[in-house]
């Protein structure tokens, strides 16, 4: 008897390291959500941020003074080469604009400071009609943790979300704590981190469903994983454990 509920003891502590359902599958209560505005704060600019600012006018020809010159034969979408061509934000937060000089742009939205170039290129006479576009080309976010492919990723897009950042890190793994992923911004020399339930929908109408430059995800191991790290961590290992498991069955039930 005693043997039987040895065996028991070794199978019931390999189910432990089984996640379950709820544990893997994403946004369980999607089927009773409804449409619903979502929250978006657009980041502000940083010191060492790159931009890339383009100016047009009525007039073509008037607003080339304004922008800057390829380097050579580049291609547009070559985004290391717009860098090299682009305005950086120095440490007290300004750049220096042709015409215009140096320009305090930190703690700007992109859109806000399109508005304000407007602003002065034409109150000040230099452009009739300008439009501006502004642009940040360094921004990043960093996925680590359990996750297909770790690492930094860079993005042009004006924004990108939670879930298109996991993607880019080609989603979690099977022992990814879903329940509790963290989001670490800084922000303004404040650092906060968030805890995100992936498997519901709460985070969707917050501030951490859009993803900011700079922003730190880490995805932590589940229950199981961290379980298993010591007692089934490796194939080698499990294949001893289910040996000793059918060797102590069949000393029984001899």
């Amino acid at each position: 008897m005693k043997n039987y509920l040895f065996v028991l003891g070794l199978i019931a502590l390999l189910f432990q390291s089984c996640a379950t359902k709820k544990d893997i599958l994403y946004l369980q209560d999607a089927n009773t959500l409804e449409a619903q505005h979502i929250k978006y704060e657009a980041a502000k600019i940083q010191p060492n941020d790159i931009l890339d600012i383009k100016v047009s006018a009525l007039v073509p020809e008037t607003a080339m003074p304004y922008n800057v010159q390829p380097l050579g034969n580049t291609n547009a979408s070559n985004i290391e080469l717009l860098k090299l061509q682009g305005y950086l934000v120095a440490t007290d937060g300004s750049i220096t604009f042709p015409v215009l000089g140096k320009i305090t742009v930190t703690n700007k939205t992109t859109a806000a400071l399109e508005q304000e170039l407007e602003l002065l290129l034409e109150k000040g006479g230099h452009l009739n009609q300008p439009k501006v576009s502004v642009r940040l080309l360094n921004a990043k976010v960093t996925v680590l943790g359990e996750v297909q492919r770790p690492g930094t990723y860079s993005f042009t897009e004006q924004q990108i979300s939670l879930p298109q950042a996991l993607g880019y890190a080609g989603d979690l793994t099977i022992n990814g704590k879903r329940k509790d992923v963290l989001l670490i911004r800084e922000e303004n020399g404040q650092r906060t981190v968030t805890h995100i339930d992936l498997t519901t929908t709460d985070w969707f109408n917050s501030p951490y469903y859009y993803i900011k430059p700079n922003d730190f995800i880490v995805v932590n191991p589940n229950g199981p994983k961290v379980k298993s790290a010591g007692f089934v961590g490796n194939t080698g290992t499990l294949v001893s454990v289910l040996s000793l498991l059918l060797t102590s069955i069949v000393l029984i039930t001899r």
